[in-house]
């Protein structure tokens, strides 16, 4: 399924916590210190949103940009076995390069 965002909506690629792993192959599950936001890639984005003088305001963030959002941030939604988020564009704190 193809999913495309609606007006200021950016679909989201939040990168996972990475695993560690002991010297004898057990796994060690970390999680990302609280305040610290997530990274991921925007997969799609909306065409931006309407302005009450009926113009449209562009996105700041396109397709393949880098951003930084707060964990917990939007809707997650599956697409087939991909995981994804649906936020607003204005919950987006950074574009990271």
């Amino acid at each position: 399924m193809a999913l495309k965002p609606l007006a200021d909506r950016v679909l989201i690629k939040v990168e996972k916590d990475q695993e560690e792993k002991t010297v004898g192959g057990l796994v060690l599950a970390t999680k990302t210190p609280a305040g610290v936001p997530a990274k991921g890639k925007v997969v799609a984005c909306g065409e931006g949103k309407y302005a009450p003088n009926g113009t449209r305001i562009p996105m700041q963030v396109k397709v393949g940009d880098t951003v930084l959002l707060n964990h917990g941030a939007g809707q997650t939604i599956k697409d087939g076995e991909e995981e994804l988020t649906l936020v607003y564009e204005s919950e987006i704190l950074a574009i990271a390069d």
